[in-house]
C-alpha cells in the first residue's frame, strides 16, 4: 500500500461516499475524490497503463482514504456497533472499472477519471448476504478549480450585498419623510428581509460544511447579514412608524410596544416557516424560489390601493433586481458553476423575465401614475384639489404655510382646496403632503393629490 501511495501519478487528497437507499434490495454509492496528476500531458506512462488495467490498485487507495478511522474510533466500534459482529463472519468482494477522459477548458488541464463497480458481500456462514450489493459511482474532482470558484462566487456575493446597501441608503434617503415613508410597502421590504436572511443562513451552513471554504462563505453570510438585520430591519420599522403617527409622540408606548412584538414575531414565525417549508417540499424548491421572487408585487399592489406618488427611486427598483437575480440566474443557469447543479436556462428565463416584468410595471408607476394600467371605469372616484368651491364675494385670505396672500377672486391652478374648505397655495401644499398627509390648519387625513 506504501508503495502505490508514493506514486507520482496520483495522489489521493479526500473522498466521501454519501449512501443513497432507493428500495430494500439496492444501495447506491456516490464518491467524488479529488487528485493531483504529474507528468506530460495526454501521454500514458508505464504506471498509467497499469493503475488502468488494475483498477483494484486505485480502489484501494480511495478506500484506505474514505473509510480511514482512528485506532480509538476503531476500539468503540468494536465495543458498540453492531456491524462488527457481521464483519467477523462476511467477506466483500469488489469489481470496479476505470475509465479516463479528457477534461474542458472549464475544468483546468488535469483529465477526469470516472469509476464504476459493484460491491457485493456473500455471506461464509450461511446462504444469505451480508448486506445488499452497493453500486459504486466515483468521479474525480480538481480540487484547486473547484475552490477558486466557490472563492470567486463567495466574492461575487460580498460585491452585490454591498450595492445592495448603497441602493437601501440611497432609497431611505428617497423616502426620509414620514408621508414618504409611509408610501412603501412593508411587505415588500419584509419580504426581501428574510430572502437575505435566507442566503445568510445558507452561505453559513455551507462555510460550516466545507472547512476549507469557511472564511470565504462566512464573509458573504456576514455582508448578507448586515444587509437584513441593520439596513432592511431598520428601513422596516421606520414604515411601520410611519404608518402609525399617532405613536409617534410617545403616548401610547404600551400598544407600540405589543405592535412591534407582533411584527418580530410575525417576521421570524415566517422566516421558521420558510425554513420548514422548503425542507419539506424540497422537490418543489425552483418554484418555491419563483414565489420568493415575487418581492414586488406588494408594492404594486400598494401604489394601486393608495394611489401613492413616486414612491420607490428607480435606481433602487432597477438596481434591486438586478443584484437579486444574480445568485440564482449562477447557480441555475452556469453551466460550470461550483455546486455542480445542472443548467436550466427555461427556468432562468422565467425567472428574468418574472421578475422584469414586476420591475417594468413598477417604472411605468413611476413616470405614469400609480394606477395606469387600470381603465377609468373601474377606478374609484378621486378627491380632486382643484375642485369647484362657493365663494359669496372676492376676498383674500393667507396660507398658512408660507403666510403669503391668495387671491380667490383669480382663482388658478396655483390654489389647492382641501376637503375640510382649507385654501393653499398648489406648490406649498404639494412640498406639505410629500412630508404629512394631513391638513396643515386643522390636522385632518389629506386623500391622495
Amino acid at each position: 500500500m506504501k508503495s502505490i501511495l508514493n506514486w507520482k501519478f496520483l495522489s489521493i487528497l479526500f473522498g466521501v461516499v454519501e449512501i443513497l437507499v432507493f428500495d430494500s434490495d439496492h444501495l447506491y454509492a456516490n464518491a467524488i475524490f479529488g487528485y493531483f496528476c504529474s507528468g506530460k500531458e495526454g501521454e500514458f506512462g508505464q504506471e498509467d497503463d497499469y493503475l488502468l488495467s488494475n483498477p483494484y490498485h486505485l480502489l484501494g487507495v480511495f478506500s484506505s482514504q474514505v473509510f480511514l478511522e482512528s485506532p480509538r474510533e476503531k476500539i468503540w466500534k468494536r465495543k458498540h456497533s453492531p456491524i462488527y459482529e457481521m464483519e467477523k463472519h462476511c467477506n466483500i468482494e469488489i469489481a470496479a472499472q476505470i475509465s479516463r477522459a479528457s477534461s474542458g477548458k472549464n475544468d483546468g488541464d488535469q483529465d477526469k477519471y470516472y469509476l464504476e463497480g459493484l460491491m457485493e458481500s456473500p455471506s461464509v456462514d450461511d446462504d444469505v448476504d451480508c448486506f445488499s450489493p452497493m453500486f459504486l459511482n466515483a468521479t474525480s474532482v480538481n480540487t484547486e478549480v473547484y475552490y477558486n470558484k466557490a472563492v470567486n462566487y463567495t466574492l461575487m456575493v460580498t460585491f452585490i450585498s454591498f450595492l445592495q446597501v448603497l441602493l437601501l441608503i440611497r432609497q431611505m434617503e428617497h423616502s426620509n419623510t414620514q408621508s414618504g415613508a409611509a408610501k412603501v410597502s412593508l411587505l415588500m421590504i419584509g419580504h426581501q428581509a428574510i430572502m437575505d436572511a435566507y442566503f445568510c443562513l445558507l452561505h453559513l451552513t455551507a462555510g460550516i460544511l466545507v472547512e476549507s471554504l469557511f472564511n470565504a462563505f462566512a464573509t458573504a453570510a456576514f455582508f448578507k447579514f448586515v444587509v437584513f438585520s441593520i439596513f432592511e430591519m431598520r428601513y422596516l420599522l421606520a414604515i411601520w412608524k410611519a404608518n402609525r403617527p399617532s405613536m409617534n409622540n410617545g403616548e401610547n408606548w404600551e400598544a407600540m410596544r405589543r405592535e412591534l412584538s407582533a411584527l418580530y414575531s410575525r417576521f421570524y414565525g415566517i422566516l421558521l416557516g420558510g425554513i420548514l417549508v422548503m425542507y419539506e417540499f424540497h422537490k418543489f424548491l425552483r418554484y418555491i424560489i419563483l414565489l420568493l421572487y415575487s418581492f414586488w408585487i406588494p408594492q404594486i399592489v400598494t401604489n394601486v390601493v393608495r394611489d401613492s406618488r413616486k414612491p420607490l427611486h428607480p435606481h433602487y427598483i432597477l438596481g434591486m433586481t438586478i443584484t437579486r437575480i444574480a445568485i440564482p440566474l449562477y447557480a441555475f443557469g452556469c453551466p460550470h458553476n461550483f455546486m455542480r447543479i445542472e443548467p436550466d436556462r427555461s427556468w432562468c428565463i422565467c425567472l428574468a423575465l418574472f421578475t422584469g416584468l414586476q420591475a417594468s410595471i413598477l417604472l411605468l408607476q413611476h413616470y405614469f401614475g400609480a394606477r395606469w394600467f387600470i381603465p377609468r371605469q373601474i377606478l374609484p372616484e378621486k378627491y380632486s384639489y382643484y375642485r369647484r368651491f362657493h365663494q359669496g364675494s372676492n376676498h383674500a385670505i393667507d396660507c398658512v404655510i408660507c403666510m403669503t396672500t391668495i387671491e380667490l377672486g383669480q382663482r388658478s391652478n396655483d390654489c389647492m382646496v382641501t376637503p375640510c374648505d382649507h385654501f393653499f397655495h398648489s406648490g406649498c401644499l404639494q412640498r406639505w403632503m410629500d412630508i404629512k398627509m394631513e391638513c396643515p390648519t386643522c390636522r385632518r387625513p389629506l386623500p391622495p393629490s
